[in-house]
């Protein structure tokens, strides 16, 4: 973690951002229009993502995690009505304060350090990965899911690592469990449990839609 600190416009969102991985928001409102307005007329053109904890995305009042990632704009479009934005994840942050909502939420930031990386993350990486993959996979003939079982991830470890768990179908508050994540062992350790537990979930609800109403199989 460096000591440094910096203010950072911040998008609070009901799902959770990983380095790495893509970002696509339609903006609407008010004040996130007068973000992306500030932000795009700043040298970096960066603000912050964190998971809502209670409360809406729209309206504001909401109470936010004090983990989360830099978003990098990569394009703007013009839609009817609002304004396509596509970002990417970037480095993570905890949240030291939160400043005024007005006109747009802001907070002053500390970067954390990347996870640690050892000589068995590459093998633990590939084992996860092909945990969760193949949960995709069978999930996705009865679900609607993300990603798809076979998309193409980043060469590089470290980046890979995240997008890993970016594609696990999990939910929000297991994926900000692993954003906190201090070590590339304790986020594989914990994404290879939770997706193990999702497919339970899975399962069950398949077991369920086959069987009538005396609990045979129709």
């Amino acid at each position: 973690m460096t000591g440094a600190t910096r203010e950072l416009a911040m998008f609070p969102l009901g799902s959770v951002l990983f380095p790495g991985m893509p970002l696509q928001l339609r903006v609407f409102e008010p004040r996130y229009r007068a973000m992306l307005l500030s932000v795009l007329g700043e040298t970096e053109h960066e603000f912050g993502v964190v998971l809502i904890e209670r409360g809406s995305e729209v309206g504001g009042g909401d109470v936010r995690f004090g983990v989360g990632t830099v978003a990098r704009i990569v394009s703007v479009e013009q839609a009817v009505g609002s304004i396509v934005l596509l970002a990417t994840g970037a480095e993570r942050f905890e949240v030291v304060r939160w400043l005024q909502d007005d006109p747009f939420p802001r907070a002053q930031v500390r970067e954390l350090a990347a996870v640690e990386l050892d000589a068995s993350t590459r093998s633990e990486l590939a084992a996860a990965e092909a945990v969760v993959r193949a949960t995709i996979a069978r999930a996705s003939e009865f679900v609607d899911l993300s990603w798809p079982a076979d998309i193409e991830l980043s060469p590089e470890l470290a980046q890979r690592l995240w997008q890993v768990a970016g594609i696990a179908p999990l939910n929000s508050l297991d994926q900000y469990a692993l954003l906190r994540s201090r070590t590339a062992s304790e986020l594989l350790a914990r994404l290879v449990e939770d997706t193990q537990g999702a497919d339970v979930l899975f399962t069950a609800g398949w077991g369920t839609d086959l069987e009538d109403d005396d609990g045979r199989p129709e």
